[in-house]
């Protein structure tokens, strides 16, 4: 099976986008294809974000991932994530697209991070779910 390629797109593709990236790795590389981008960059992810992932996935996001413009992102994705980052995204071809209006933890406690890194996870879960069940159509190409 094809795997379904998802993108998580934030404004500065340094904290949630980057989060829902290396979540999706680490919890659904079997169903999904994972990336992220933003409108803008930052010089680096933001690293509470790599901490937490760190100490939830094991995973150091300071050396599997790097803060991308949009421009990057697969020309024609299935699924784009927005993080609920209150811009107007440009258009990006996609067959599905939704907002998980997540607020950014950027300097609150570490239990806000957490809080949003199961957020996160759920969702992830919830749209392989949803997409496996048929409730989504992605476009078998």
């Amino acid at each position: 099976m094809k795997k379904i390629s998802v993108a998580y797109v934030c404004v500065h593709n340094s904290c949630r986008s980057q989060m829902a990236e290396a979540i999706t790795k680490e919890i659904a590389s079997d169903f999904f294809e994972a990336y992220s981008g933003g409108t803008e960059t930052k010089p680096k992810i933001n690293q509470d974000a790599v901490r937490i992932i760190k100490n939830l996935y094991d995973v150091d996001m300071n050396q599997t991932q790097r803060s991308k413009l949009i421009d990057e992102l697969p020309e024609k994705l299935d699924v784009l994530i927005t993080m609920g980052c209150n811009v107007e995204c440009p258009f990006i071809p996609c067959d599905f697209r939704e907002d998980w209006g997540l607020d950014d933890p950027t300097g609150q406690p570490d239990e806000v991070f957490l809080n949003t890194a199961d957020i996160i996870k759920n969702k992830i879960l919830s749209l392989k779910e949803r997409i496996e069940s048929g409730e989504i159509k992605i476009k078998k190409d």
